[in-house]
């Protein structure tokens, strides 16, 4: 085991030393799991970044496993919808099953563990900021380092859960006693709260840490976000030209991946080898999962991503014969036809929507490695084999062909079963195992110099500099293939545009989505891909009251983009256990019910749109004192 990795595998081993006691029965509730005191803990830098560790390690079950929660994030945005067809209650109806009390943590949603696990890294990350004087340090800047590490933990599921779930309680303690009387906090509070913490993270943590640690580099993109989010369009710039900087964009061919046929620089680049190749100056932060590593966790990506193409699935060859199998003939094991094999078995839970399969892929972007005109960087399903070992058994014309679209097919079966994918960046090989390839361990990115370029290209947009704009996407697009945009093609359609060529399956959507949309409801700016619409925050998640099901353009951007560019909910899409719908309120989340009503002695506030929300009060800011009740 090498050195990095026997140090994260000794932080999941000491993170179990972590927990103390708090409440009961409760959202925050912290369980003891070792021997361990913090008193005998929290002693000195190491002790403390145990804690941190523990917050890093946490990052990493967003991206991992099957019903990863990223796809939540994933298809409450524009790019993809839940396109499991076959179960009943997930998040494709939003009406019905995006509310308070339906705020789950399974197979159908994943709206539940954002809460949890959010203000889990915040408890976390609260146990240093309480106790870090009680340690002892080298010198000041170890001191400091530890701080800012733990600042940007915190910092990291505030940004989310301010954008996911609006106001939400402000913790800048450690919780050592049962509490029941949290009250929410003004999100634009939080938020000024959080640049202050991470202008101070950005100067004292390190950028040259271990794959998975909390970097300088890390610090400042969150920053820059946060900057955005208040409108400090110049600090975000003028922290992106630093970090970028420091930390250039791959374009060159690298790692063992070069010499492979069938792939180009973005397959180096998403790679498991180029996520573990300390040469690789472009990522900034990482969740690490290391192949052949005790306690990693696998990705699954193309148990996630991938449509349903399997025995079973409706994939029928033209003359009416099943088409396909997880494993094919004997003969043809891990040959060409091998389709479990060459690109993965997928279940369809993440669909990808036609704006982000064909609608942002035109002529300028023909030559883009990034996109399916590149036919080494995506598939589509005609490139699969018929393969059932029954078809070569009884000597049918089919087997070994590709794929033929079905004539008929059902719009249950083709959401889930007939869809492109970007292949480059899904494929992560299993060598654990020697069929069912639903994707293995490996490193994901969180944030890279790509973003960015492109979130400095936003903050120009801003700003009105459309020219600057242009030139931040054209280093990502040049990079990529693209043809260059010039001034006169940047609105936030086209910023958003290459955010889903270069982020697919790694940014948060929902969260950069609802980003943009305070952001021009809060400045004013009017929305040129919207004829102009000027949006407010005075109604931003629409009138509310027992009408909440709103389905009125105008009241923020995130309906007004998602309606517009996402086919199923656009279109009412029915499928077997549903209609695809949408409304405006659902720009935010529902606060969990279970943390409203177990809150007996203060208030957590419901959002605008849902049940609850009638007994909201007024939310509190940062360093106010909670009122007597």
């Amino acid at each position: 085991m090498n050195k990095q990795k026997k140090i994260y595998a000794i932080g999941i081993i000491t993170s179990l030393s972590l927990l103390t006691t708090a409440c009961n029965d409760s959202w925050l509730e912290p369980k003891p799991l070792s021997f361990y005191t913090p008193e005998n803990t929290y002693v000195d830098a190491d002790g403390m970044y145990s804690a941190i560790v523990a917050c890093e390690r946490n990052m990493r079950h967003e991206y991992a496993a099957e019903y990863a929660p990223i796809l939540t994030e994933i298809f409450t945005s524009d790019v993809a919808v839940h396109g499991k067809t076959d179960e009943s209650g997930s998040l494709v109806d939003f009406d019905n099953y995006m509310l308070p009390t339906q705020v789950l943590s399974n197979a159908k949603n994943k709206l539940g563990w954002y809460w949890d696990e959010g203000f889990k890294g915040i408890k976390y990350a609260n146990i240093v900021l309480s106790r870090i004087d009680n340690g002892k340090y080298k010198d000041e800047a170890e001191r400091n380092a530890v701080l800012g590490a733990a600042y940007f933990q915190r910092a990291y599921r505030y940004y989310k859960l301010t954008h996911q779930f609006g106001d939400v309680p402000f913790l800048d303690a450690e919780i050592t006693s049962p509490k029941l009387d949290f009250y929410s906090h003004d999100r634009w509070s939080i938020l000024e709260q959080l640049q202050e913490d991470l202008e101070f993270a950005y100067q004292w943590v390190n950028d040259e840490v271990d794959r998975g640690k909390t970097s300088k580099s890390a610090c400042g993109v969150l920053l820059m976000k946060v900057c955005m989010c208040l409108g400090d369009f110049d600090r975000a710039i003028e922290v992106g030209k630093e970090i970028v900087a420091k930390h250039p964009l791959m374009t060159e061919r690298f790692t063992t991946n070069k010499t492979k046929p069938s792939t180009n620089l973005m397959h180096d680049l998403h790679s498991v080898e180029a996520k573990m190749d300390m040469s690789n100056t472009e990522g900034l932060m990482y969740v690490v999962s290391y192949p052949e590593t005790e306690g990693s966790e696998k990705m699954f990506t193309m148990r996630n991503a991938l449509p349903y193409w399997a025995k079973g699935a409706a994939i029928k060859t033209p003359d009416g014969k099943t088409g396909t199998a997880i494993t094919p003939h004997k003969d043809d094991k891990y040959s060409e036809i091998d389709n479990d094999y060459n690109v993965g078995r997928g279940i369809g839970v993440l669909r990808p929507t036609n704006y982000y399969q064909y609608e942002i892929w035109t002529e300028k972007e023909k030559n883009d490695l990034r996109g399916p005109f590149n036919h080494e960087s995506w598939r589509r399903m005609e490139d699969l084999y018929y393969n059932e070992s029954s078809l070569k058994n009884k000597g049918s014309e089919w087997y070994g062909k590709h794929l033929v679209r079905p004539t008929g097919i059902s719009v249950s079966d083709s959401v889930r079963c007939w869809y492109m994918w970007p292949h480059y960046k899904l494929f992560v090989p299993d060598p654990e195992v020697t069929q069912d390839f639903k994707g293995g361990k490996s490193p994901w990115y969180i944030y890279r110099s790509a973003e960015v370029y492109l979130l400095m290209g936003e903050c120009y947009y801003w700003k009105n500099d459309a020219a600057n704009a242009a030139a931040m996407l054209n280093v990502v697009r040049q990079r990529a293939g693209a043809d260059p945009l010039t001034a006169s093609d940047i609105n936030i359609g086209e910023i958003l545009a290459e955010r889903a060529r270069e982020l697919y399956y790694e940014e948060n959507r929902h969260v950069e989505l609802v980003r943009i949309s305070y952001i021009f409801a809060k400045t004013g700016k009017p929305c040129e891909v919207f004829n102009g619409h000027v949006y407010k925050l005075d109604n931003f998640s629409g009138p509310g009251g027992t009408g909440a099901n709103v389905k009125e353009k105008g009241y923020n951007f995130w309906y007004d983009w998602v309606i517009t560019h996402n086919n199923f909910f656009r279109d009412n899409v029915t499928i077997a256990y549903g209609t695809y719908r949408i409304s405006v309120h659902h720009v935010l989340w529902p606060v969990p019910n279970s943390a409203i009503t177990t809150n007996t002695m203060g208030v957590i506030n419901q959002n605008i749109g849902y049940p609850g929300a009638e007994n909201n009060i007024t939310p509190l800011k940062i360093g106010e004192e909670a009122p007597v009740k």
